[in-house]
């Protein structure tokens, strides 16, 4: 009987996870992709979806429909809790396992409350689906609690919306739900003005986009700030309750309180035993491998990658895919008997962010763009990532319809539970 292939096994099936596959497809190696949810998820649109602005299924794809066409892949739904590294086996929640020849680790990242995970039933991070739905029926359910509410007094809590983070995530959201509540639901109440809402945008260091140029930085300031978003700078968040946030010693009452300012690796290096950064991302070899661990590889969020100027690689779409194609590449090497790719390089292709709908800041290096030719070239980046045809014409549809009437179709407040358990307030 001939010897099976080798067998590789993926966990994740995000970007990292999805484009290592791909470049593996119709090889000679057996592929395992491993993840805990049946689709890959688009994440830089995530915040729209929490926002009533598109629907879960346009930023949203079945990984077996994605990969349905090479017969070498085999997609399994099932949560990965650990790594037998002596035995070479992966091992599954139920109980099960997986053996594995070579291993790629693409597990991404979860939220970070640095050292405050008793505020993330009040303050909501958004990662998943799950997240943005929920995220989504506490903005539009505080909407319709303030509208029931006699008490004017009463109703500034459920009408006050406090984003934590100024990354883009954090930008993005406080515009589009300032946007929301002056525009969108506009006129639709009778005893409350959406207008009056206020959406606080907090950012411990010292200005919002961080990781962006300091003119494009001033400009998003400027650019939320007329979309009458309240910026507080320097001031970190010292709790967070059902009642509302405190900003440095200032409690502000608030209902809807959602956080955007840290990541943290999921346990991967737990697994491992391996040296990892202040957030929990394995340091990797130059080859993206695990030290000591040749057949093991890190890559997206679940790895610290340094460049040669002595600055990580960000943890963002196009760097994870970045890394999927080089350690695709160095498998596909190593199957043919070739020398292995020159260390990783990250490419930089850029940082974009949207201010609202008719505003966004581009920094391609060369080239800083700002206002809205600026975001019409994030929409059409972003359109352009999206996978299949249909997803793409529909976003663009919803995009377009948007911009010109203000109006957003995906206002259904969904029953369930909340984030991790708890009912919302």
């Amino acid at each position: 009987m001939p010897d099976e292939p080798d067998h590789v096994v993926i966990v994740g099936g995000g970007f990292g996870g999805l484009e290592v596959a791909r470049r593996l497809a119709r090889t000679a190696l057996r592929i395992t992709l491993i993840d805990q949810r049946n689709h890959h998820l688009f994440q830089p649109l995530l915040y729209q979806v929490a926002t009533a602005s598109l629907t879960t299924s346009e930023i949203a794809w079945p990984i077996r429909s994605l990969l349905r066409d090479h017969a070498n892949i085999t997609t399994l739904l099932g949560k990965v809790v650990g790594v037998d590294t002596e035995n070479k086996r992966v091992l599954l929640e139920d109980g099960g396992s997986v053996a594995f020849d070579t291993l790629v680790l693409a597990t991404g990242a979860r939220h970070s409350y640095f050292g405050h995970d008793e505020w993330e039933p009040f303050a909501p991070g958004l990662k998943t689906i799950e997240d943005a739905t929920a995220i989504r029926r506490r903005i539009l359910s505080a909407f319709e609690k303030a509208e029931r509410t006699t008490d004017a007094a009463e109703r500034v809590p459920y009408q006050t919306f406090v984003v934590i983070g100024g990354g883009p995530t954090g930008v993005e959201l406080a515009g589009t739900i300032a946007e929301l509540a002056r525009e969108t639901l506009r006129g639709e109440f009778r005893n409350i003005d959406t207008s009056d809402a206020r959406v606080i945008l907090v950012e411990a260091g010292t200005r919002i986009l961080a990781g962006f140029r300091e003119s494009l930085s001033e400009y998003a300031y400027k650019a939320l700030s007329k979309l009458g978003v309240d910026i507080r700078l320097g001031h970190p968040v010292t709790e967070c309750t059902r009642e509302g946030v405190k900003i440095a010693d200032v409690f502000v009452p608030a209902k809807t309180i959602i956080w955007a300012a840290g990541v943290a690796a999921s346990p991967v290096a737990e697994w491992l035993e391996a040296a990892a950064d202040g957030a929990g991302r394995i340091k990797v070899e130059p080859d993206l491998s695990v030290p000591g661990h040749p057949d093991i590889f890190a890559i997206g969020d679940t790895a610290s990658v340094v460049m040669p100027n002595g600055r990580l690689v960000p943890g963002i779409a196009p760097a994870a895919k970045q890394e999927g194609q080089y350690v695709g590449d160095i498998i596909r090497a190593r199957l043919a008997g070739r020398a292995a790719p020159p260390p990783f390089r990250y490419k930089d292709t850029g940082s974009l962010a949207t201010i609202g709908k008719r505003a966004a800041v581009v920094d391609f290096g060369w080239v800083k763009l700002t206002g809205r030719f600026a975001w019409w070239l994030w929409g059409f980046a972003h359109i352009y990532f999206l996978i299949g045809m249909r997803h793409r014409l529909a976003v663009a549809l919803n995009w377009l319809w948007i911009y010109f009437t203000g109006q957003r179709s995906a206002r259904l407040i969904t029953q369930g539970q909340d984030v991790r358990g708890s009912r919302p307030d």
